[in-house]
């Protein structure tokens, strides 16, 4: 995810969400208001980057430096820990129900791993820093992109081996697929999208989209894509134009978008918010939530209808003194504070 967005001790980050009451609205049965109904005070050191809801177990996976820690969310409590890896950022589940890759950005590398016992199997070299990732459920590959070589490697499932390698235009942030043999990513600094054939392993086309995009959702059945981006906008972007469509107004220092049930998320760690936005049709939206959210909490996860979100945060020391090597210095994570913030309706 984005460079700075989040708080990982080594060096590359990402980011949240959280929430207070809001006004109701109409979205058919058991939608309403969101609002916080636990917090779960994991603790341990190190800072966090993407984290994945497992389809199957509903466990919840949260890349930690040089591991991944397993978090029952109904127990409250972590229940396993996939060490052996040296700078994780992205978790991605195959349609098998079995296995799971981690993009490992310390080691250049992808490691697949068993959900039954959240243990390593094999290590795929990748690109230069892979960091977000997506299985693609048409072709059962997985595509990790490659943040510091500008390229994403497509991994088939079925024999684990790398099969493409294809040139981005510039830096990745986080992909989506639509199930139909398309992948989309944002490219954040040149504030683009690209769509690329999952099939034939290329780019097929590129978008203008808006400032800084980080994290991007989809919306499937209608052919839409969600991109949160720097300037307190989210984009909502034609999968078949590429034509932005709707620019509704989300918080600071977005980093994790999500859609569910008709409603499209930004998790804004800047302001510490919740933006909630209602479909209204394909090309209008309403923003229905802006709650407050705790400050730092910017990755987010969610079950996949969009019953339960999940974000994480933790307490902060003093911001450092800025120096002429670290100009913008990020304020110490208090140790043994890591906290996953659960959110329903």
């Amino acid at each position: 995810m984005k460079d700075c967005r989040g708080i990982l001790s080594i060096g590359v980050a990402v980011c949240g969400l959280l929430l207070s009451a809001g006004p109701a609205w109409s979205q058919g049965a058991g939608a309403g208001p969101y609002h916080v109904v636990n917090e779960l005070k994991i603790g341990g050191d190190g800072g966090w980057d993407y984290m994945a809801v497992d389809p199957q177990s509903k466990l919840l996976y949260i890349t930690r430096g040089n591991h991944v820690i397993v978090v029952d969310t109904a127990a409250g409590k972590q229940v396993a820990d996939i060490t052996g890896l040296h700078g994780t950022h992205g978790v991605v589940f195959s349609s098998d129900g079995v296995h799971g890759y981690i993009t490992d950005g310390g080691a250049n590398q992808v490691a697949e791993f068993n959900r039954q016992t959240n243990t390593i199997e094999k290590t795929i070299p990748a690109g230069t820093g892979p960091d977000g990732a997506v299985f693609d459920p048409a072709t059962k590959t997985v595509w990790a992109f490659n943040g510091r070589s500008h390229d994403a490697t497509v991994i088939d499932t079925a024999t684990n081996t790398v099969v493409a390698t294809v040139a981005l235009p510039g830096k990745p942030e986080f992909p989506v697929s639509d199930a139909a043999g398309f992948i989309y990513d944002n490219i954040e600094d040149k504030n683009e999208i690209v769509k690329l054939d999952a099939n034939v392993h290329t780019v097929v086309a590129t978008w203008p989209v808006c400032d800084s995009p980080s994290g991007l959702a989809i919306d499937r059945e209608h052919h839409r894509l969600f991109a949160v981006c720097d300037g307190g906008k989210m984009a909502v972007v034609d999968t078949e134009s590429g034509k932005v469509v709707a620019t509704p107004t989300i918080g600071d220092g977005p980093d994790a978008a999500g859609f569910a049930g008709g409603l499209a998320f930004s998790s804004n760690g800047g302001t510490g918010t919740l933006t909630v936005v209602k479909e209204d049709d394909p090309d209008h939206y309403t923003v229905v939530e802006d709650v407050a959210t705790k400050r730092g909490a910017r990755t987010m996860a969610f079950e996949a209808d969009g019953s339960r979100l999940y974000t994480v945060t933790a307490e902060f020391g003093p911001r450092p003194a800025a120096t002429a090597d670290n100009p913008r210095p990020r304020p110490p994570m208090v140790p043994g504070t890591f906290e996953v913030i659960v959110v329903s309706r």
